[in-house]
């Protein structure tokens, strides 16, 4: 069998990632980078990034649900979450009311509008997910347990 010299486009080579190869946050990134830029692809037209999403389905199951809470359920700090809510809000997705019990909390819920559109979303996330669900086979529970220790785990 004869050794067949491997061949880069002009311009582009190999790198080498050196510790980064084995680094797990890394590859972690790595994973979210390539999962948000295919969810995009099939979501962008609803312009809408898969933080914003979650934020939207976390609201439509727990309406009332504050800031604080919303954030805590979408690994979010106070200053990440607030231009989500903000640019939901302004988008008529969302609705905020203080709350007739604590007049410094600001309950959110969906808007009819906000229902429409993750009508109209849900099928591009189910799509997605099955192809993350291919990709991970017979190891996603094994994967998804680790990932839920990471996050629990890690701060």
């Amino acid at each position: 069998m004869v050794a067949r010299k491997r061949v880069s486009p002009p311009g582009l080579r190999v790198v080498n990632l050196g510790t980064l190869d084995d680094a797990i946050g890394f590859h972690l990134r790595r994973a979210q980078d390539a999962s948000f830029r295919a969810f995009a692809s099939s979501a962008g037209r609803h312009d809408l990034k898969p933080g914003h999403f979650a934020a939207l389905l976390v609201i439509v199951n727990n309406p009332g649900i504050g800031q604080g809470a919303l954030g805590q359920a979408i690994s979010r700090d106070k200053s990440s979450v607030t231009p989500i809510i903000q640019t939901l809000f302004n988008r008529g997705l969302i609705d905020r009311q203080t709350s007739a019990f604590d007049r410094r909390r600001i309950q959110l819920s969906i808007t009819t509008s906000g229902r429409a559109l993750l009508r109209r979303l849900v099928p591009h996330v189910r799509a997605h997910d099955r192809k993350l669900d291919t990709i991970a086979g017979a190891d996603k529970p094994v994967l998804l347990r680790a990932l839920r220790r990471i996050a629990n785990e890690i701060s």
